[in-house]
């Protein structure tokens, strides 16, 4: 797309994981914006869609194979895209293990660790040339309300979106220099095949009531609102953004609550279902 004067006149946004979920709802939502996508995945299918929604609605979208776990193949992605910038990258690619520690394969934690954090962290760090050289360029991790207090037969998947938050939180006060945004997601329990088939304790008391449009609407709406308080002059206070009524209780009230009362509510909430 070098010289291409569409790409220096509309807003570029790569995301990843965008076949299927979150990921694939959030790149069409962007789409239909009229934002210009770059949308990769490990895997192919679902990507086509994403060209007739980018053919519908006059813009374009750059789709190909992306393992967010390999530095190289980040660089290929985001230069097959980006010219000389990037408005916005969605850090989506991830996976999910469910059920009891030990009785998880350890390379499966590892696989979890491997995607959700060291993923992430490529992500950032090979964007990063791009998202300066934005007007308001944004950051956007896709973060859990499992990163509020860790969770029994979560314990890994907990761990990995602590360590996204702690990731966001850092960059978002070492990036402000450079006027990059960043900002993360905390949904709790999405409808899509992550959670096919998991019966946890957890599950059985919240249940799942959100979808993949439910939060790539609560994404995309972040992004511009952190994009208007800029233009203001205003950085947005929000750095971590809790979607659906179940996860924003529950991130407030962990604010005021103390350590003792969180693990309580957890311990109780996260019962495993009787056999």
């Amino acid at each position: 797309m070098s010289g291409n004067t569409e790409q220096r006149s509309r807003r570029i946004a790569v995301v990843t994981g965008a076949a299927r979920g979150i990921g694939h709802a959030t790149a069409a939502r962007l789409l239909r914006n009229g934002w210009i996508v770059g949308a990769f995945d490990i895997e192919s299918h679902g990507l086509a869609e994403l060209k007739d929604i980018a053919a519908a609605h006059g813009t374009t979208v750059v789709t190909g194979p992306l393992d967010v776990r390999d530095p190289q193949q980040w660089r290929e992605a985001l230069a097959s895209v980006c010219e000389d910038h990037l408005d916005l990258l969605v850090n989506n690619a991830g996976l999910l293990a469910a059920g009891p520690f030990v009785d998880t394969d350890l390379e499966r934690h590892r696989a979890l660790v491997d995607v959700n954090v060291l993923g992430t962290i490529n992500g950032a760090h090979t964007a990063f040339p791009y998202l300066k050289n934005a007007a308001r360029p944004v950051l956007l991790n896709l973060g859990s309300a499992s990163a509020i207090y860790g969770q029994p037969d979560l314990a890994t998947y907990g761990a990995t979106k602590f360590a996204v938050r702690g990731l966001t939180e850092a960059l978002e006060l070492e990036w402000a220099e450079h006027g990059i945004a960043v900002l993360d997601l905390w949904p709790l329990f999405v409808n899509t095949a992550m959670v096919k088939g998991v019966s946890i304790g957890a599950i059985q008391s919240f249940g799942v009531r959100l979808n993949e449009t439910d939060v790539a609407a609560a994404a995309v709406a972040a992004v511009e609102r952190s994009i208007r308080a800029r233009r203001n002059r205003k950085w947005p206070r929000n750095v971590h953004h809790a979607v659906g009524s179940q996860a924003r209780f529950l991130a407030a009230l962990s604010q005021v609550t103390p350590n003792w009362a969180n693990r309580l509510l957890t311990e109780r909430l996260t019962r495993r279902p009787a056999s």
